[in-house]
């Protein structure tokens, strides 16, 4: 187990991603775009111990990647994830004692730590099953892109375990409510896609055909803009969940202040001037 727990990439060690191979999960690099792929369809993409550790090191590896300015997330096939394989990851945890099945979810939430501490837009492209981890990796994302066919569930506690995992308790509540986050969390049911979209789990709902080009586009118009500023904001949304709004005030407006130092800023200024559209470096 303690092996599994390590794989991956040597985090931090990679500052250019476009000959980044990856071993448990598609990977594609276009036009600083990363598509990030779960790849077992005949399974519905579910996730394995191997898989864990290295979606958690490459996206502790895309905070030094500037290379790659927006992310898309999805599955392969016509589903997103199914969550944590049940031959591979649920029958061994059943044998298991304590400190190894801390290591163990101490390692799903360190994947969630890295997708929140990477400067970059995650966009997760969801269709079909979105389930137990995989509907975490969906709501750890920064947007949802979603088919109405697709069906989230937060099944935990289906299995016997809490709704508490991998941040849900602290997350699902922002982006839904606290409510709807209780009911979801204590009764494990599916949330079908246009529901999902009402509540406002996916931002927007497309035809499944149209999926991956429509997430594609928007990760593109988001890696087009002014990634510095970017990265700030995706930096604040997750650091003042935790501040008062004394403390969020004062570092917002020191973010702010850093941003009015860069090449974007005066571009766009400039641009206005020029009443032409300005075009951002990530300086």
């Amino acid at each position: 187990m303690n092996t599994t727990l390590h794989a991956g990439l040597d985090a931090g060690t990679l500052r250019q991603m476009a000959s980044y191979r990856a071993t448990h999960f598609g990977w594609s690099l276009h036009e600083s775009v990363a598509t990030i792929t779960l790849s077992r369809p005949e399974r519905k993409n579910p996730l394995t111990f191997e898989s864990y550790a290295e979606l958690r090191d490459c996206f502790r590896s895309l905070r030094q990647a500037t290379d790659v300015h927006a992310v898309v997330l999805t599955g392969a096939g016509e589903n997103f994830c199914s969550g944590g394989d049940v031959h591979e990851i649920i029958a061994p945890l059943v044998a298991l004692e304590a400190p190894d099945l801390l290591r163990f979810t101490r390692l799903t939430g360190d994947l969630v730590l890295a997708m929140r501490a990477c400067p970059q837009p995650i966009v997760a492209a969801v269709d079909g099953v979105c389930a137990g981890a995989g509907a975490i990796l969906a709501m750890a994302s920064d947007l949802r892109v979603g088919t109405a066919r697709a069906s989230v569930a937060f099944l935990f506690n289906r299995v016997g375990l809490a709704g508490c995992d991998m941040g849900a308790c602290a997350m699902l509540p922002r982006i839904i409510g606290q409510g709807r986050a209780s009911e979801l969390l204590f009764t494990g049911r599916s949330l079908r896609g246009e529901e999902a979209e009402r509540w406002g789990f996916f931002n927007r709902l497309v035809a499944p055909e149209s999926l991956m080009a429509d997430a594609t586009s928007l990760a593109e118009s988001l890696a087009k803009g002014p990634t510095f500023a970017n990265g700030l904001t995706k930096t604040m949304l997750h650091q003042e969940w935790s501040m008062g709004i004394e403390q969020a005030i004062e570092a917002e407006a020191q973010a702010q202040a850093l941003c009015m130092l860069t090449e974007d800023f005066r571009a766009a200024y400039e641009a206005f001037v020029a009443k032409q559209r300005p075009v951002f470096t990530g300086r």
